[in-house]
């Protein structure tokens, strides 16, 4: 058990594993994976890469903490790639006068960032050298996002239009909070996740809860484990029912304990939505988290094309 703890998460032999943290603006992509004909981020970012590797090999692929959806935010996105010592030889350019620039893995933020451009939706918040048995998506113990709803009571910022829902009613906060946080726990979550043959619907909802800002606007914050398809919307819109006196408190989880999707809330749209944090463990514990999380998802196959998704 100790040799696969220590090797579980661990980079291919022979090459040195980063961490990327990633932030970016949804609106333009279609989401993060990767698909033919459609921009998105990481197609965005693997290709940027292909472009700072062009002549040391295929260039690497990224895996991430939670791969999001169309037109939802990130500000705490988390990723992880490996390089080749010839790769990250690459990183090192010769300096001729002036202010010495970044180098080795440090000097990755700035030619991704230099390729995207000053206007960039998409931007590499800092490249480190990854603690050992770390991995982006199995390492992870918890993802935290964000949903903003500006109601009738808050300032309408067109500012921040792109990244908040304009309600046209007053919403009751207190009864949004309350339902919320009656749904927290270890569940079935089915009824607020879009179904996916092979994909588990069990989370932990570790935090659920509802404030406004300065502003007025109503804020969710909610964490877990992990999240299935549309789960984060589709829980953030059974609570605006309850906050428009549609649906009662209590109803929420009655809704979740019968584990199938119905028609008493409508799913929000995806630009209010922000991946704000991911969580890891202490050092020590990257590897073995990596392994548990693994064993609770058998249907590994299935699962890595549609788990952690919102």
């Amino acid at each position: 058990m100790e040799e696969s703890i220590a090797r579980a998460g661990d980079e291919p032999r022979g090459t040195v594993r980063l961490r990327l943290d990633l932030a970016y603006d949804g609106t333009d992509f279609a989401g993060w994976a990767r698909q033919p004909g459609l921009r998105t981020v990481q197609g965005e970012l693997e290709g940027a890469l292909a472009t700072v590797f062009a002549k040391h090999g295929p260039a690497p692929a990224l895996t991430v903490a939670g791969r999001t959806d169309v037109g939802v935010h990130a500000l705490g996105q988390v990723a992880h790639l490996d390089l080749t010592p010839a790769q990250l030889a690459a990183l090192d350019r010769p300096h001729r006068g002036g202010p010495p620039p970044p180098s080795g893995v440090a000097a990755l933020t700035r030619r991704l960032n230099g390729i995207a451009g000053l206007k960039s939706d998409v931007v590499v918040v800092r490249t480190s050298r990854a603690l050992p048995g770390f991995d982006a998506r199995f390492s992870a113990a918890w993802r935290r996002y964000e949903y903003r709803i500006a109601d009738a009571a808050a300032f309408h910022d067109p500012r921040r239009r792109n990244h908040t829902l304009w309600h046209p009613a007053e919403l009751d906060a207190d009864a949004m909070d309350a339902a919320a946080r009656s749904l927290l726990g270890l569940h079935d979550f089915a009824a607020f996740c879009r179904p996916r043959a092979g994909a588990t619907t069990i989370r932990t909802l570790q935090d659920f809860g509802w404030s406004r800002d300065p502003d007025g606007v109503l804020v969710a914050t909610v964490r877990a484990d992990a999240f299935c398809h549309s789960m984060v919307r589709a829980l953030v819109g059974a609570c605006v029912a309850a906050g428009e006196g549609r649906l009662p408190v209590a109803r929420l989880a009655g809704i979740r304990d019968e584990a199938e999707r119905g028609s008493e809330f409508v799913v929000l749209p995806a630009r209010g939505l922000t991946l704000v944090e991911v969580g890891y463990p202490e050092p020590a514990e990257l590897a073995e988290r990596a392994i548990l999380t693994r064993a609770k998802r058998p249907a590994l196959a299935a699962l890595d094309k549609d788990d952690q998704i919102e």
